[in-house]
């Protein structure tokens, strides 16, 4: 029987495309406990922390899941803190992924605050490089994204395939809305982000973010006064 380690990257991607298929209206633990079936070890949850809610899941599926988190050098200390109480509190294996240069090292390279001047590249060595690097190991990884997050995330699939990483990409709570979030929160006090009841509705970097008002799209506070609206993780 052929397993999913052993499948080409057609394969992985018609069995992704499958299991979108099939998995739609599935709950988002069996979604999970799907791929934790069909990867083993070579799947992994990653998060930005600005909640647990995905890794909670995923540990309910597959005790000591692995939980890929990204130190940009640029976080919040609450994010960081949040990574922590995570890490010592659910039954997951925090894998902490860095760029390859520090914040310092880049500002010799590129000149301080790249962020502001070009943020694409700044997220693009900051973010997307390290992941792509952190996921060699894996065939399969779980995002948080959902839906009704924002126009470019409305046709989030369950189950889909990462072309640019040649790998399956599952999003388990992509039919969540925000209200199903606080509940699975409040019903199994799941961790969260401090920042998220002080005005933050979604949370990055500290020099790209910033809290919303009232009436805003909750991913308006990051790169706001730019065009920018994804970091290139997910795009």
């Amino acid at each position: 029987m052929t397993t999913a380690q052993q499948c080409t990257a057609d394969e992985l991607q018609e069995l992704a495309e499958q299991a979108g298929r099939d998995l739609e209206n599935a709950s988002a633990l069996d979604i999970l406990r799907w791929a934790t079936d069909t990867f083993g070890s070579r799947f992994c949850v990653t998060s930005s922390m600005e909640d647990a809610v995905v890794a909670h899941l995923a540990s309910r599926a597959a005790p000591g899941v692995d939980v890929v988190f990204l130190d940009t050098g640029y976080h919040f200390p609450e994010t960081i803190g949040t990574r922590d109480a995570v890490d010592a509190v659910m039954d997951v294996n925090v894998i902490t992924l860095t760029p390859r240069q520090t914040v310092a090292e880049q500002d010799a390279e590129y000149g301080p605050k790249l962020h502001d001047r070009d943020p694409d590249l700044c997220c693009a060595l900051r973010k997307v490089k390290p992941l792509e690097d952190g996921l060699r190991a894996y065939d399969a990884w779980a995002t948080g994204l959902r839906r009704d997050e924002s126009p470019t995330r409305a046709n989030t699939p369950v189950v889909g395939w990462d072309a640019k990483r040649q790998k399956v990409k599952i999003s388990p709570i992509a039919r969540w809305t925000q209200e199903d979030v606080d509940a699975y929160v409040a019903e199994h006090g799941v961790l969260t982000n401090p920042l998220l009841t002080d005005g933050y509705a979604s949370v990055g970097c500290a020099p790209c973010t910033r809290r919303v008002l009232a009436g805003e799209d909750a991913r308006s506070g990051r790169w706001a006064g730019s065009s920018k609206t994804e970091c290139g993780l997910h795009g």
